[in-house]
């Protein structure tokens, strides 16, 4: 998938992992796409809808792919969670462009060593937390933390395998199911872990382990920004709000409705712990919770590349996509987000969730999406549900729900938010079986 440059263009030749037909309308809409030729590295169905994670064989490809590239390759960028965030250094390294040092990346992705990190510079800001090895005969022998608490790999995409922990019981649940899917992405990181010299105390913990947290309650909002020349910045912060089991996200809202006292707090625990991981030349979003009663704040993840669900809000509310950040960062230029002149005021990404395995006879029809489109001007329906498939064969789901559509909404007001989507809402017909017999 290409996009040529226009006429007159100087056209810089930006390679992007995993580019999608919705981020290349967003791409070719940024200011000065005249000058850009965007090109896809690797596909989507690679990346996001892989049973397994051939790292060698990805990274061969796409080198390959930019090596042989005429003109040559300016830049390479990702906006998604592993293995894009994982492999894009490697690349970018390789080819000497502009990018992430591979081991900042390590110490923000690799869970376990992101924590000691954080502990090193902001340790009233971060919960317990504790290793654990799953594959151990008696896993619960070496928990030191008291429940409930939530489990999780030290390398995962999305909330994959994440687990809240409420007693014996449900560890042992949880430590099944884990056995069972982590190698998945364990294995993969393994090899990426190869890629550099790693401390001692980190060269033990490959992707196979696990890692405990005390749970983190609270409002939850995530810090979209960028590191260039060593300096930090902050262009938004998007609220994430959960599902009454707390365990699933029901929507991102921008901007922001936490007091900028607070989220002037989150900035500065950001900017100690990013300097203290040699954090530069790429864009971030990281994930905090405030719980308002005590006024406490805390940091529950660095991701390393930005968010590509804020990429829609950002373009509503200030009239371009985040994706300016990462291209400009990827060609070795300050980005500069610009003020809020979007056409909406706030905008939303809504998942549209079920909680129980479903066979999916039908999902709305494209004259549906079509339809309320065109009656709620700035709205885009994205399908994950497709007819002849059980909901548990979707890929990366959190532990709890299976998602079957992302709905996009812009609006006026934070409450007209809320009411355009659950008019569209009512607008989407899926059908949802308990089998496929169940269609005779």
């Amino acid at each position: 998938m290409t996009s040529a440059p226009r006429p007159g263009a100087t056209g810089k030749q930006v390679y992007v992992l995993g580019m999608n037909e919705f981020n290349r309308v967003k791409l070719e809409a940024l200011p000065g796409a005249d000058g850009y030729c965007f090109h896809g590295l690797l596909t989507p169905e690679e990346i996001l809808y892989a049973d397994d994670f051939p790292i060698e064989s990805m990274l061969s490809r796409a080198e390959a792919q930019l090596r042989e590239a005429d003109p040559p390759a300016d830049a390479v960028v990702g906006y998604m969670d592993f293995p894009v965030s994982t492999i894009l250094p490697i690349l970018t390294g390789r080819l000497g462009l502009p990018g992430l040092d591979l081991l900042a990346m390590l110490k923000c992705e690799h869970k376990y060593w992101s924590r000691l990190e954080q502990q090193a510079v902001v340790p009233d800001a971060i919960p317990a937390f504790q290793l654990v090895d799953p594959f151990l005969e008696s896993p619960e022998s070496q928990l030191e933390l008291d429940y409930p608490f939530w489990l999780k790999p030290v390398k995962s995409a999305g909330s994959y395998l994440g687990f809240r922990i409420d007693d014996e019981a449900s560890f042992h649940r949880a430590i099944a199911e884990v056995r069972e899917h982590i190698h998945r992405i364990a294995e993969p990181f393994d090899r990426i872990l190869e890629y550099v010299e790693l401390p001692d105390d980190i060269a033990a913990v490959g992707g196979h382990y696990c890692l405990a947290e005390s749970l983190l309650t609270g409002e939850m909002c995530t810090l979209e920004g960028y590191v260039f020349n060593g300096e930090v910045h902050v262009h938004g912060v998007v609220d994430s709000v959960r599902e009454a089991n707390a365990s699933s996200f029901a929507r991102y809202q921008y901007p922001s409705q936490m007091p900028t006292s607070v989220t002037d707090r989150m900035e500065e625990v950001a900017r100690r712990t990013l300097q203290r991981i040699g954090f530069n030349g790429s864009a971030f979003n990281i994930e905090f919770f405030w719980e308002r009663g005590t006024d406490t704040i805390s940091l529950l993840e660095i991701n390393t590349r930005i968010a590509q669900h804020h990429s829609d809000l950002f373009d509503k509310v200030h009239g371009v996509s985040n994706h300016q950040v990462a291209v400009e960062l990827a060609l070795g230029r300050d980005p500069r987000f610009p003020e809020a002149k979007g056409r909406f005021n706030c905008a939303a990404a809504f998942w549209l969730r079920t909680h129980e395995d479903a066979w999916v006879a039908d999902v709305p029809s494209e004259d549906t999406l079509t339809a309320v489109a065109r009656e709620w001007p700035g709205t885009y329906v994205e399908l994950e549900a497709h007819p002849g498939m059980w909901l548990s064969e979707l890929h990366d789901q959190d532990s709890y729900s299976y998602v079957l559509a992302l709905i996009y909404v812009g609006a006026g007001s934070h409450e007209q938010l809320m009411t355009t989507y659950d008019a569209v809402v009512e607008r989407l017909d899926f059908d949802l079986r308990d089998s496929p017999e169940s269609l005779s």
